[in-house]
């Protein structure tokens, strides 16, 4: 990773890769009131203070679609720094399975389950570009990942 100035702030993401049986990925078209306002990305958030990433990533399930995370393994991490912004986003991406249940869009304009080839399509958040170009190669395949954790 490159060297970033001391005393820059990291703020640690976990992002939630769920991938259904037909290879359907979920994804969420962020409110229109937030920052980065209709842009999509995974499901996930800021980790709080004290929190490990998988509780980290089970809260976030949780609040943003009702969903409850079953098992997870780490995908990789990346760092990201905005043009707009002064700290830095330290983004864990995992592999994510939920329990059968109905998902709710409740931090969401709306969700949708796409092929990992349509990733492309949607005018997602930039920190996310480098996963989707693995996703959508299929250099990265999150159920296969969990079926072998």
């Amino acid at each position: 990773m490159p060297k970033r100035p001391a005393g820059t702030l990291v703020i640690t993401v976990v992002v939630a890769v769920i991938e259904r049986a037909d290879r359907r990925i979920l994804i969420g078209q962020r409110l229109k009131h937030d920052t980065s306002p209709l842009k999509w990305e995974f499901p996930g958030g800021k980790m709080e203070e004290g929190e490990t990433p998988v509780a980290a990533l089970t809260r976030e399930l949780r609040e943003e679609l009702g969903a409850t995370l079953t098992k997870c393994a780490e995908l990789g991490r990346v760092e990201h720094k905005y043009a707009d912004r002064d700290d830095i986003l330290g983004i864990r991406f995992f592999a994510a399975a939920i329990a059968e249940e109905t998902i709710k869009p409740n931090s969401f304009e709306q969700i949708a389950w796409v092929l990992p080839r349509e990733l492309g399509n949607y005018d997602f958040l930039a920190a996310n570009r480098a996963l989707i170009a693995q996703l959508a190669t299929g250099r990265i395949k999150p159920a296969e990942i969990l079926d072998g954790s």
